[in-house]
Protein backbone atom coordinates (compact mmCIF):
# COMPACT_ATOMS: atom_id res chain seq x y z
CA UNK A 1 0.00 0.00 0.00
CA UNK A 2 2.84 2.29 0.66
CA UNK A 3 4.73 1.70 -3.04
CA UNK A 4 1.03 1.92 -4.31
CA UNK A 5 0.60 5.43 -2.31
CA UNK A 6 4.12 6.72 -3.22
CA UNK A 7 3.24 6.01 -6.88
CA UNK A 8 0.17 7.59 -6.84
CA UNK A 9 1.85 11.07 -5.46
CA UNK A 10 4.52 10.67 -8.13
CA UNK A 11 1.95 10.25 -11.22
CA UNK A 12 0.37 13.10 -9.68
CA UNK A 13 2.96 15.54 -9.11
CA UNK A 14 4.47 14.99 -12.45
CA UNK A 15 0.89 15.48 -14.53
CA UNK A 16 0.77 19.03 -12.48
CA UNK A 17 4.35 19.88 -13.49
CA UNK A 18 3.45 18.97 -16.96
CA UNK A 19 -0.19 20.73 -16.73
CA UNK A 20 1.91 23.81 -15.33
CA UNK A 21 4.34 23.91 -17.99
CA UNK A 22 1.87 23.37 -21.43
CA UNK A 23 -0.66 26.43 -19.39
CA UNK A 24 2.36 28.42 -19.12
CA UNK A 25 3.65 27.88 -22.79
CA UNK A 26 0.18 28.29 -23.85
CA UNK A 27 -0.39 31.52 -22.43
CA UNK A 28 2.76 33.12 -23.76
CA UNK A 29 3.42 31.36 -26.54
CA UNK A 30 0.52 29.25 -27.90
CA UNK A 31 -3.21 30.32 -28.96
CA UNK A 32 -4.08 30.53 -25.55
CA UNK A 33 -6.39 28.56 -25.14
CA UNK A 34 -7.31 28.64 -21.76
CA UNK A 35 -7.82 32.55 -21.56
CA UNK A 36 -10.30 32.14 -24.57
CA UNK A 37 -11.97 29.65 -22.28
CA UNK A 38 -11.77 31.76 -19.26
CA UNK A 39 -13.52 34.54 -21.29
CA UNK A 40 -16.28 32.22 -22.52
CA UNK A 41 -16.97 31.07 -18.79
CA UNK A 42 -17.07 34.77 -17.18
CA UNK A 43 -19.91 35.76 -20.20
CA UNK A 44 -21.33 32.69 -19.61
CA UNK A 45 -21.38 33.23 -15.67
CA UNK A 46 -21.91 36.81 -15.51
CA UNK A 47 -25.30 37.17 -14.55
CA UNK A 48 -24.41 35.47 -11.26
CA UNK A 49 -21.26 37.33 -10.98
CA UNK A 50 -23.91 40.57 -11.11
CA UNK A 51 -26.17 39.13 -8.63
CA UNK A 52 -23.74 37.96 -6.18
CA UNK A 53 -22.08 41.77 -6.24
CA UNK A 54 -25.89 43.42 -6.09
CA UNK A 55 -26.55 40.84 -3.04
CA UNK A 56 -23.24 41.70 -1.25
CA UNK A 57 -23.51 45.10 -1.56
CA UNK A 58 -27.28 45.50 -0.28
CA UNK A 59 -26.77 42.65 2.65
CA UNK A 60 -26.06 45.55 5.61
CA UNK A 61 -29.78 46.84 3.76
CA UNK A 62 -31.47 43.95 4.34
CA UNK A 63 -30.57 43.30 7.75
CA UNK A 64 -31.05 46.78 8.81
CA UNK A 65 -34.75 46.36 7.61
CA UNK A 66 -34.65 42.79 9.20
CA UNK A 67 -33.35 44.08 12.96
CA UNK A 68 -35.28 47.42 12.75
CA UNK A 69 -38.49 45.51 12.06
CA UNK A 70 -38.37 41.96 12.87
CA UNK A 71 -35.59 42.02 15.77
CA UNK A 72 -36.68 38.69 17.45
CA UNK A 73 -37.64 36.64 14.45
CA UNK A 74 -33.92 35.34 13.66
CA UNK A 75 -33.81 34.24 17.37
CA UNK A 76 -36.79 32.45 17.33
CA UNK A 77 -35.95 30.76 13.68
CA UNK A 78 -32.93 29.50 14.91
CA UNK A 79 -34.42 27.96 18.39
CA UNK A 80 -36.91 26.34 15.87
CA UNK A 81 -33.95 25.00 13.33
CA UNK A 82 -34.45 27.49 11.00
CA UNK A 83 -31.72 29.59 9.03
CA UNK A 84 -33.36 32.82 9.34
CA UNK A 85 -37.47 34.05 9.92
CA UNK A 86 -38.58 33.59 5.94
CA UNK A 87 -41.17 36.35 6.28
CA UNK A 88 -38.82 38.87 7.64
CA UNK A 89 -36.26 38.55 5.35
CA UNK A 90 -39.16 38.01 2.48
CA UNK A 91 -40.15 41.62 3.53
CA UNK A 92 -36.88 43.01 4.36
CA UNK A 93 -35.83 42.02 0.28
CA UNK A 94 -38.78 43.67 -1.09
CA UNK A 95 -38.53 46.70 1.05
CA UNK A 96 -34.78 46.86 0.24
CA UNK A 97 -35.55 46.76 -3.62
CA UNK A 98 -38.73 48.80 -3.14
CA UNK A 99 -36.00 51.57 -1.78
CA UNK A 100 -33.86 51.13 -4.77
CA UNK A 101 -37.20 50.83 -6.79
CA UNK A 102 -37.76 54.27 -5.62
CA UNK A 103 -34.28 55.85 -5.94
CA UNK A 104 -34.28 54.90 -9.41
CA UNK A 105 -37.41 56.32 -10.29
CA UNK A 106 -36.03 59.92 -8.40
CA UNK A 107 -33.27 60.03 -10.58
CA UNK A 108 -34.70 58.42 -13.91
CA UNK A 109 -37.70 61.81 -13.13
CA UNK A 110 -35.19 64.28 -11.86
CA UNK A 111 -31.60 63.91 -12.77
CA UNK A 112 -32.13 62.23 -16.41
CA UNK A 113 -34.42 64.53 -18.18
CA UNK A 114 -31.85 67.66 -17.21
CA UNK A 115 -28.74 65.41 -18.39
CA UNK A 116 -30.52 64.83 -21.75
CA UNK A 117 -31.13 68.69 -21.93
CA UNK A 118 -27.54 69.68 -21.08
CA UNK A 119 -26.03 66.97 -23.65
CA UNK A 120 -28.40 68.31 -26.27
CA UNK A 121 -27.74 72.04 -25.76
CA UNK A 122 -23.63 70.77 -25.94
CA UNK A 123 -24.45 69.21 -29.32
CA UNK A 124 -26.13 71.80 -30.26
CA UNK A 125 -23.34 74.16 -29.41
CA UNK A 126 -20.61 72.13 -31.17
CA UNK A 127 -20.32 74.70 -34.40
CA UNK A 128 -20.44 77.59 -32.24
CA UNK A 129 -17.56 76.10 -29.78
CA UNK A 130 -15.81 75.23 -32.77
CA UNK A 131 -15.77 78.78 -34.09
CA UNK A 132 -14.36 79.99 -30.55
CA UNK A 133 -11.65 77.20 -30.50
CA UNK A 134 -10.60 78.64 -34.24
CA UNK A 135 -10.71 81.94 -33.32
CA UNK A 136 -8.67 80.90 -30.42
CA UNK A 137 -5.75 79.09 -32.54
CA UNK A 138 -5.89 81.55 -35.25
CA UNK A 139 -5.40 84.58 -32.97
CA UNK A 140 -2.45 82.50 -31.56
CA UNK A 141 -1.04 81.54 -35.14
CA UNK A 142 -1.43 84.78 -35.80
CA UNK A 143 0.44 86.38 -33.04
CA UNK A 144 3.49 84.00 -33.41
CA UNK A 145 4.40 83.68 -37.10
CA UNK A 146 7.18 81.10 -36.28
CA UNK A 147 4.39 78.85 -34.86
CA UNK A 148 2.16 79.18 -37.50
CA UNK A 149 4.48 78.01 -40.07
CA UNK A 150 5.49 74.45 -38.13
CA UNK A 151 1.49 73.99 -37.26
CA UNK A 152 1.00 74.46 -41.53
CA UNK A 153 4.06 71.76 -42.25
CA UNK A 154 2.33 69.07 -39.32
CA UNK A 155 -1.06 70.13 -40.64
CA UNK A 156 0.01 68.84 -44.32
CA UNK A 157 1.67 65.81 -43.21
CA UNK A 158 -1.24 65.12 -41.07
CA UNK A 159 -3.26 65.65 -43.50
CA UNK A 160 -1.57 63.49 -46.21
CA UNK A 161 -1.61 60.80 -43.25
CA UNK A 162 -5.19 61.33 -42.88
CA UNK A 163 -5.95 60.71 -46.62
CA UNK A 164 -4.07 57.50 -46.77
CA UNK A 165 -5.87 56.22 -43.68
CA UNK A 166 -9.43 56.92 -44.66
CA UNK A 167 -8.85 55.45 -48.31
CA UNK A 168 -6.70 52.22 -47.32
CA UNK A 169 -8.30 51.43 -43.51
CA UNK A 170 -11.92 53.14 -43.18
CA UNK A 171 -13.50 52.70 -46.01
CA UNK A 172 -12.77 49.20 -46.34
CA UNK A 173 -13.74 48.49 -42.92
CA UNK A 174 -17.00 50.34 -43.13
CA UNK A 175 -18.99 47.00 -43.39
CA UNK A 176 -17.39 45.79 -39.94
CA UNK A 177 -18.01 49.20 -38.60
CA UNK A 178 -21.84 48.49 -39.56
CA UNK A 179 -21.73 44.80 -38.20
CA UNK A 180 -20.09 46.31 -34.74
CA UNK A 181 -23.22 49.10 -34.26
CA UNK A 182 -25.50 45.95 -34.55
CA UNK A 183 -23.99 44.23 -32.13
CA UNK A 184 -23.75 47.14 -29.52
CA UNK A 185 -27.12 47.25 -29.38
CA UNK A 186 -27.56 43.28 -29.14
CA UNK A 187 -24.38 43.51 -26.30
CA UNK A 188 -27.00 46.59 -24.97
CA UNK A 189 -30.18 43.90 -24.85
CA UNK A 190 -27.67 40.87 -23.31
CA UNK A 191 -26.84 43.12 -20.90
CA UNK A 192 -30.21 44.08 -19.71
CA UNK A 193 -31.26 40.32 -19.64
CA UNK A 194 -27.85 39.80 -17.43
CA UNK A 195 -29.01 42.36 -15.04
CA UNK A 196 -32.30 41.15 -14.36
CA UNK A 197 -31.09 37.42 -14.26
CA UNK A 198 -29.03 38.96 -11.91
CA UNK A 199 -31.16 40.59 -9.37
CA UNK A 200 -33.51 37.52 -9.53
CA UNK A 201 -30.32 35.49 -8.51
CA UNK A 202 -29.55 38.53 -5.71
CA UNK A 203 -32.94 37.75 -4.29
CA UNK A 204 -31.97 33.91 -3.92
CA UNK A 205 -28.57 35.01 -2.28
CA UNK A 206 -29.71 37.66 0.32
CA UNK A 207 -32.83 34.40 1.00
CA UNK A 208 -30.20 32.14 1.53
CA UNK A 209 -27.52 34.00 2.66
CA UNK A 210 -26.98 32.30 6.29
CA UNK A 211 -27.48 28.79 4.35
CA UNK A 212 -25.00 30.14 1.60
CA UNK A 213 -22.51 30.70 4.76
CA UNK A 214 -22.43 27.82 6.35
CA UNK A 215 -22.03 25.84 3.19
CA UNK A 216 -18.66 27.71 2.59
CA UNK A 217 -17.42 27.07 6.61
CA UNK A 218 -18.35 23.26 5.65
CA UNK A 219 -16.04 23.47 2.60
CA UNK A 220 -13.39 25.10 5.30
CA UNK A 221 -13.46 22.33 7.60
CA UNK A 222 -13.42 19.76 5.00
CA UNK A 223 -10.41 21.00 3.03
CA UNK A 224 -8.12 21.97 5.69
CA UNK A 225 -7.06 20.83 8.84
CA UNK A 226 -8.10 21.92 12.70
CA UNK A 227 -5.55 24.02 13.79
CA UNK A 228 -5.66 25.68 9.91
CA UNK A 229 -9.53 26.24 10.17
CA UNK A 230 -9.14 29.44 12.40
CA UNK A 231 -6.71 31.46 10.51
CA UNK A 232 -8.67 30.56 7.09
CA UNK A 233 -11.70 31.89 8.58
CA UNK A 234 -9.94 34.78 9.73
CA UNK A 235 -8.26 35.74 6.74
CA UNK A 236 -12.16 35.40 5.10
CA UNK A 237 -13.29 37.96 7.83
CA UNK A 238 -10.48 40.44 7.60
CA UNK A 239 -10.85 40.19 3.13
CA UNK A 240 -14.64 40.58 4.05
CA UNK A 241 -14.33 44.16 6.00
CA UNK A 242 -11.64 45.49 3.30
CA UNK A 243 -13.96 44.46 0.60
CA UNK A 244 -17.06 45.81 2.23
CA UNK A 245 -16.04 48.79 3.89
CA UNK A 246 -14.41 49.94 0.77
CA UNK A 247 -16.16 48.71 -2.04
CA UNK A 248 -19.42 50.12 -0.22
CA UNK A 249 -18.09 52.94 1.46
CA UNK A 250 -16.63 54.16 -1.69
CA UNK A 251 -19.80 53.84 -3.75
CA UNK A 252 -22.03 55.87 -1.19
CA UNK A 253 -18.85 58.46 -1.00
CA UNK A 254 -19.12 58.91 -4.61
CA UNK A 255 -23.26 59.26 -4.38
CA UNK A 256 -22.89 61.88 -2.08
CA UNK A 257 -20.39 63.46 -4.06
CA UNK A 258 -22.29 63.47 -7.18
CA UNK A 259 -25.15 64.87 -5.43
CA UNK A 260 -23.33 68.00 -3.66
CA UNK A 261 -21.95 68.55 -6.94
CA UNK A 262 -25.24 68.94 -8.83
CA UNK A 263 -26.59 70.96 -6.09
CA UNK A 264 -23.60 73.47 -6.22
CA UNK A 265 -23.70 73.95 -9.71
CA UNK A 266 -27.15 74.55 -9.95
CA UNK A 267 -27.09 77.19 -7.15
CA UNK A 268 -23.97 78.82 -8.90
CA UNK A 269 -25.88 78.56 -12.46
CA UNK A 270 -22.83 76.47 -13.73
CA UNK A 271 -23.25 75.53 -17.37
CA UNK A 272 -24.26 71.66 -18.12
CA UNK A 273 -24.58 70.94 -14.41
CA UNK A 274 -26.15 67.73 -14.31
CA UNK A 275 -23.77 66.47 -16.98
CA UNK A 276 -20.36 67.31 -14.71
CA UNK A 277 -21.83 66.47 -11.94
CA UNK A 278 -22.79 62.75 -13.16
CA UNK A 279 -18.92 62.72 -14.43
CA UNK A 280 -17.55 64.20 -10.91
CA UNK A 281 -19.72 61.67 -9.52
CA UNK A 282 -18.83 58.31 -11.37
CA UNK A 283 -15.14 59.61 -11.51
CA UNK A 284 -14.99 59.88 -7.67
CA UNK A 285 -15.02 55.83 -7.53
CA UNK A 286 -11.77 55.95 -8.49
CA UNK A 287 -9.74 56.37 -5.77
CA UNK A 288 -6.71 59.33 -5.87
CA UNK A 289 -6.84 60.06 -9.33
CA UNK A 290 -10.79 60.09 -9.81
CA UNK A 291 -10.93 63.73 -9.05
CA UNK A 292 -8.86 64.66 -11.41
CA UNK A 293 -10.33 62.39 -14.61
CA UNK A 294 -13.61 64.27 -13.49
CA UNK A 295 -12.52 68.00 -12.81
CA UNK A 296 -10.57 67.98 -16.34
CA UNK A 297 -13.50 67.66 -18.93
CA UNK A 298 -15.62 68.98 -16.68
CA UNK A 299 -13.85 72.38 -16.37
CA UNK A 300 -13.28 72.30 -20.30
CA UNK A 301 -17.22 71.74 -21.17
CA UNK A 302 -17.81 74.89 -18.93
CA UNK A 303 -14.44 76.73 -20.76
CA UNK A 304 -16.18 76.59 -23.77
CA UNK A 305 -18.97 78.22 -22.47
CA UNK A 306 -17.85 80.98 -20.02
CA UNK A 307 -13.65 80.79 -19.17
CA UNK A 308 -14.52 83.02 -16.08
CA UNK A 309 -17.05 80.15 -14.74
CA UNK A 310 -14.68 77.31 -15.68
CA UNK A 311 -12.45 78.98 -13.39
CA UNK A 312 -15.22 79.31 -10.68
CA UNK A 313 -16.07 75.86 -11.28
CA UNK A 314 -12.27 74.23 -10.75
CA UNK A 315 -12.43 76.17 -7.56
CA UNK A 316 -15.88 74.61 -6.67
CA UNK A 317 -14.29 71.38 -7.61
CA UNK A 318 -11.58 71.85 -5.38
CA UNK A 319 -13.39 72.84 -2.22
CA UNK A 320 -15.56 70.40 -3.04
CA UNK A 321 -12.73 67.40 -2.98
CA UNK A 322 -11.12 68.69 0.29
CA UNK A 323 -14.37 68.29 1.94
CA UNK A 324 -14.67 64.77 0.45
CA UNK A 325 -10.97 63.90 1.81
CA UNK A 326 -11.02 65.36 5.00
CA UNK A 327 -14.34 65.32 5.81
CA UNK A 328 -16.92 62.76 3.98
CA UNK A 329 -14.18 60.19 3.14
CA UNK A 330 -12.85 59.93 6.81
CA UNK A 331 -16.29 59.80 8.20
CA UNK A 332 -18.02 56.87 5.33
CA UNK A 333 -14.97 54.80 4.95
CA UNK A 334 -12.21 55.61 7.95
CA UNK A 335 -8.81 53.55 7.41
CA UNK A 336 -10.69 50.79 5.71
CA UNK A 337 -7.77 49.67 3.48
CA UNK A 338 -4.77 50.40 5.76
CA UNK A 339 -2.74 51.29 2.62
CA UNK A 340 -0.18 54.64 2.70
CA UNK A 341 -1.18 57.22 -0.35
CA UNK A 342 2.05 55.16 -2.32
CA UNK A 343 0.67 52.26 -2.39
CA UNK A 344 -2.61 53.32 -3.38
CA UNK A 345 -1.34 54.70 -6.34
CA UNK A 346 0.69 51.62 -7.14
CA UNK A 347 -2.52 49.42 -6.80
CA UNK A 348 -4.36 51.94 -9.08
CA UNK A 349 -1.98 51.87 -11.81
CA UNK A 350 -1.52 48.14 -12.01
CA UNK A 351 -4.63 47.26 -11.50
CA UNK A 352 -5.24 49.87 -14.66
CA UNK A 353 -2.86 48.79 -16.65
CA UNK A 354 -4.50 44.89 -16.59
CA UNK A 355 -8.10 45.23 -16.08
CA UNK A 356 -9.15 48.81 -17.16
CA UNK A 357 -11.74 51.41 -15.01
CA UNK A 358 -12.64 47.73 -12.92
CA UNK A 359 -9.04 47.50 -12.06
CA UNK A 360 -8.58 50.65 -10.71
CA UNK A 361 -11.18 50.55 -8.58
CA UNK A 362 -10.93 46.75 -7.52
CA UNK A 363 -7.26 47.00 -7.29
CA UNK A 364 -7.14 49.16 -4.05
CA UNK A 365 -8.60 46.78 -1.48
CA UNK A 366 -7.19 43.52 -3.14
CA UNK A 367 -3.52 45.02 -2.87
CA UNK A 368 -4.88 45.59 0.65
CA UNK A 369 -5.38 42.22 1.33
CA UNK A 370 -2.30 41.24 -0.50
CA UNK A 371 -0.73 43.79 2.36
CA UNK A 372 -2.49 42.76 5.39
CA UNK A 373 -1.45 39.42 4.71
CA UNK A 374 2.35 40.00 4.07
CA UNK A 375 2.17 42.24 7.46
CA UNK A 376 0.65 39.69 9.70
CA UNK A 377 3.44 36.87 8.24
CA UNK A 378 5.93 38.94 8.76
CA UNK A 379 5.13 40.21 12.41
CA UNK A 380 4.06 35.93 13.11
CA UNK A 381 7.47 35.38 12.37
CA UNK A 382 9.45 38.16 13.98
CA UNK A 383 7.49 36.94 17.33
CA UNK A 384 8.27 33.65 17.06
CA UNK A 385 11.69 35.40 16.49
CA UNK A 386 11.14 37.57 19.75
CA UNK A 387 11.57 40.20 17.96
CA UNK A 388 9.22 43.61 18.08
CA UNK A 389 6.58 43.71 15.50
CA UNK A 390 6.61 47.42 15.23
CA UNK A 391 7.82 48.95 12.17
CA UNK A 392 9.58 51.95 14.29
CA UNK A 393 11.78 49.55 16.26
CA UNK A 394 14.08 49.13 12.53
CA UNK A 395 14.51 52.53 11.91
CA UNK A 396 18.71 51.90 12.43
CA UNK A 397 18.15 49.71 8.96
CA UNK A 398 20.94 46.97 9.58
CA UNK A 399 21.97 47.70 13.04
CA UNK A 400 18.67 45.30 14.31
CA UNK A 401 15.59 46.35 16.42
CA UNK A 402 16.63 49.49 19.02
CA UNK A 403 14.11 48.14 21.42
CA UNK A 404 15.31 44.78 22.88
CA UNK A 405 12.77 41.69 22.59
CA UNK A 406 10.09 41.59 24.82
CA UNK A 407 10.74 39.00 28.20
CA UNK A 408 9.59 35.75 28.47
CA UNK A 409 5.96 34.96 30.04
CA UNK A 410 6.15 32.00 32.62
CA UNK A 411 8.02 30.05 34.08
CA UNK A 412 11.29 31.52 36.07
CA UNK A 413 14.07 33.71 34.38
CA UNK A 414 17.24 32.04 33.68
CA UNK A 415 19.94 31.78 36.03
Amino acid sequence: MKHKSGYVRLGLTVFCTVSAILLFYDTLFGQRVLQALNGQLLAALSPVLIGALMAYLLVPVVDFFERRLFPRAAERARQAGRYNARGARAVSILLTWLVIAVLAYLLASVLLPELYRSVMQLLGNVELYYQTISGWVQHLLEANPELEHFVTEQMNAYFNDMTSWLTGTVLPQAQSLMSAVSGGIMSAFNFVLDLLVGIIVSVFLLATKEQCAAYGCKLVYGLFSQENVRWVLRGVRKVDSIFSGFVRGKLLDSLIIGILCFVGCTLLRFPYAPLVSVIVGVTNVIPFFGPFLGAIPSIFLILLASPIQAVYFGLFVLALQQLDGNVIGPLILGDKTGLSSLWVIIAILVGGSFFGVPGMFFGVPVCACIHTAINFFVETRLRRKDLPPDTSAYAGGGAGPRTPPPAQTGGQEPG
